[in-house]
């Protein structure tokens, strides 16, 4: 592809217009207020349909080691996007990540591991870097092209290290590595039993909020409070620091940024290779923390996943991290309880149709109102006219969700202008 300046971004990473017609900015007393309405109605689908695992400590434990992953790839994304570079690499860079993390977490410790994950990510981030930034190749082709070498390398190099000598002795196979060493998990001594005897009471609401608080403070990794930590640490260095705005000018326009003296090349290499290093993290996780082995096809789509959590963020931390929750908790849902939740999940998806369709009725909306309702009334008709749902529904439920969340919110979302647009330098002259 030729490297030639342009303006026009390439196809699957289409300008979109901010101003007036982006995404209202929601305050933090708007949101508890939300995230408290989504508990009432999780509380009452639990109390009408008994499935209590829906809220329970366990069942949040597990939501939280899922969403982890996933937040992290989101935050990869983030990184990439907010410099104007879209990086659909981040799966590549995750089973990088999940392939050093357990090679070198085997051999040596598991914080070794996570650094050997974290510049696997970061190798897969500069080659990404490289062909975007430097020779102007398409991000998407770039991306794309990433995920089938990282396949690739991970299933040649697994044959060759995993599958001879110590490593086979060990447990190792061509398809997966021996086990690594258990990061330390801690628990908040005393809260811990005391929220769970207020869950096993069942009590609307109170309950419930036992057990996810509960679930929030029992068996938490170390290295699940340092991806808390970097979520914070994004928001404060790219939203509170000179740096985050020369970072974010370059994604929002480059051109004017380069005409202040800032090093667009500069800060695009940082942000893709920050956001290769992310995705790496989080592909370490998965093979450190969820199994503490690498397996073949272990991310299973969860550095797209990821990519969808942070486009439903609207390319804010906060917002990613509410969605990786959302996607960690369908995923941990369909692992741990299988069809019964699932299947009590389709009231609350009922409940939040038609909560949407009086929405846009409100707004004068009216397609999409009764485009809502009317789905509503199918997956109402759905849930009452069954007890259970299909395996292949409840396996797919994670990728059914990300769907539907992008499908809801896409109209209201707002990405950065010269998010995936070819750059050089001096082409505004």
């Amino acid at each position: 592809m030729s490297a030639t300046a342009t303006s026009t971004p390439p196809p699957g990473a289409t300008k979109v217009s901010g101003g007036k017609g982006g995404r209202t900015r929601l305050s933090f007393p708007v949101i508890l207020l939300i995230i408290a309405g989504g508990l009432v109605a999780l509380s009452a689908v639990r109390a009408i349909t008994g499935a209590q695992d829906l809220t329970s400590a366990g069942q949040i434990s597990a939501a939280l080691s899922m969403a982890v992953p996933i937040g992290l790839a989101g935050l990869g994304g983030l990184w990439a996007e907010r410099a104007g570079v879209v990086n659909i690499g981040l799966e590549g860079m995750m089973i990088l990540g999940t392939f050093f993390g357990a090679w070198a977490g085997w051999q040596t410790s598991p914080w070794l591991g996570v650094l050997a994950g974290v510049l696997g990510g970061m190798a897969g981030g500069l080659l990404h870097a490289v062909a975007t930034v430097t020779f102007g190749v398409d991000h998407i082709i770039s991306g794309i092209a990433i995920n089938i070498l990282a396949v690739g390398f991970t299933t040649y190099f697994a044959k060759l290290w995993f599958n001879s000598g110590e490593a086979a002795a060990k447990g190792g196979s061509p398809k997966q590595s021996p086990p690594a060493d258990e990061i330390t998990s801690v628990t908040v001594p005393g809260l811990s039993e005391w929220l769970v005897s207020i869950e096993k009471h069942h009590w609307f609401f109170v309950s419930d909020l036992a057990g996810i608080l509960g679930g929030l403070v029992s068996n938490v990794s170390l290295l699940t409070i340092v991806a808390v930590l970097l979520f914070f640490g994004t928001f404060l260095v790219l939203w509170k620091t000179s740096f985050g705005l020369r970072l974010r000018s370059c994604g929002e326009n480059p051109i004017a940024s380069e005409s202040l003296g800032v090093n667009v090349y500069k800060y695009k290499y940082i942000a893709v290779i920050v956001s290769g290093g992310m995705a790496g993290l989080g592909g370490a996780f998965l093979s450190l923390v969820t199994s503490h082995i690498y397996n073949e096809g272990q991310t299973a789509g969860r550095g797209y996943i990821g990519l969808a959590a942070m486009i439903f963020g609207n390319w804010r931390p906060g917002g990613l991290a509410m969605g990786a929750g959302l996607f960690g908790f369908s995923d941990a849902l369909q692992l741990r309880a299988g069809g019964q939740s699932v299947h009590a999940l389709l009231l609350l998806l009922a409940v939040v149709l038609v909560a949407l369709g009086l929405w846009k009725l409100y707004r004068k909306s009216y397609p999409t109102a009764a485009i809502s309702l009317v789905v509503a009334a199918g997956v109402l008709v759905w849930y009452l006219g069954t007890d259970t749902v299909p395996t292949e529904f409840v396996s797919a439920t994670p990728y059914v969700v990300t769907l539907l969340v992008l499908s809801l919110s896409a109209q209201r979302l707002r990405m950065p202008k010269a998010d995936g647009m070819r750059y050089r330098k001096g082409q505004g002259k």
